[in-house]
């Protein structure tokens, strides 16, 4: 298994090569000006060293180069630099206007200001993947993101995945039931009605009409303690709701379809035969066998967690990468885009090989060494 894993990782790297290089193509092909935002009073010559200054203008396969650089080099120093707090992503370079004693007090004292052969030199940063929108690094920005998308998406995925294996595997055993007609009933509705609905329903009565829960997620709230942590479920509640009723749906089909799949098979009878009891055979035997094609939709809806829910974070104001990617598309930062794109694909991968190694911790039979 381990080394299947690790085949399989080397695999993926020329992979992920292909994937951003495609992207990168792709969005060089898209209009976009980095400067569509400056203000008109901003002369042109400006301009065009600003342009200059983000490496716009430049051949493609030039930036496509920096861009590997920036992501596969210096952002995995800026990681380790911020885990260990060395240097690694730093490097001096010749001061290139005149410093005054305040400035060079400044820079003495944070570490940053040295001199040689009576040359100033500053220690500064590697360049850094810079969004056009915000001129700040990309990676900080999606950091930041990260913690919302996770307290909402993520929160609904785990909540869907809870309630939709118990409903799928007793819709299956009970096939044709009330609760079996009912499950998909329900799961026809939360099909059926896109999140775009169902925010501004939930909002109109939960917020509107009862007063129950805030109709805006507010994404500056700190929880450091039981009544903050509270706050911040009662403004969960709606965008988990909206998030949770679509997985929900998807993963109990899957789960009720596999579990009737495996309930007619010859080694369920040849269970039965034996004398052994109705919860060992489903819960032991029929439940490990369907969990095979459940593992490989859950394992894959997983990188949608960190890809944020577009529709739904945008319904309540929740500052999540849904969010994000949708602000960089309109605002045409093609860094910003570019970047998180890639993040996504790097997570589909990676969580194609972990549906895989579970596929063999669940079926003895299936062998990869």
């Amino acid at each position: 298994m381990l080394t299947y894993a690790i085949r399989r990782l080397i695999l993926s790297v020329p992979t992920l090569l292909f994937i951003s290089f495609v992207i990168f193509m792709l969005l060089q092909l898209a209009p976009g000006d980095p400067m569509a935002q400056v203000p008109l009073t901003v002369p042109p010559e400006v301009k065009q060293k600003m342009r200059e200054a983000l490496g716009v203008g430049e051949p493609a396969l030039v930036q496509y180069w920096k861009w590997l650089v920036q992501v596969f080099w210096i952002e995995p120093k800026v990681l380790v630099d911020y885990m260990f707090g060395t240097q690694f992503a730093w490097h001096w370079e010749p001061a290139l206007t005149e410093l005054n004693a305040d400035q060079i007090a400044a820079l003495k004292e944070a570490g940053r200001f040295r001199e040689v052969a009576g040359q100033a030199e500053i220690l500064v940063q590697d360049q850094r993947v810079i969004s056009w929108q915000t001129r700040s690094p990309v990676m900080d920005i999606v950091v930041q993101r990260i913690p919302q998308t996770l307290w909402v998406v993520g929160v609904a995925y785990v909540v869907a995945i809870l309630i939709a294996l118990p409903i799928g595997i007793y819709s299956a055993y009970r096939q044709y039931s009330v609760f079996d007609q009912a499950g998909t009933f329900v799961t026809m509705i939360g099909f059926s009605i896109p999140p775009f609905f169902t925010g501004p329903l939930l909002i109109v009565i939960f917020s509107v009409q009862l007063g129950w829960f805030p109709s805006i997620y507010d994404t500056t709230h700190v929880v450091d303690s039981w009544a903050s942590f509270k706050v911040q479920l009662q403004q969960m509640i709606m965008p988990v709701m909206v998030l949770a009723l679509q997985i929900t749906a998807q993963l109990s089909r899957y789960m009720r379809a596999s579990m009737l799949d495996n309930l007619g098979q010859d080694y369920v009878r040849t269970a039965r035969a034996k004398g052994m009891s109705e919860s060992v055979v489903v819960l032991q035997h029929v439940l490990r066998n369907s969990m095979i094609p459940v593992v490989t939709v859950i394992a894959l809806g997983i990188p949608s967690i960190f890809g944020g829910a577009i529709i739904t974070e945008n319904v309540f104001k929740v500052n999540g990468i849904g969010q994000l990617l949708l602000t960089w598309l309109f605002a045409n930062d093609l860094p910003g885009v570019m970047t998180l794109t890639f993040i996504f694909a790097v997570l589909i991968v990676l969580f194609n090989l972990v549906a895989d190694i579970l596929y063999g911790l669940l079926d003895p039979r299936i062998r990869y060494d």
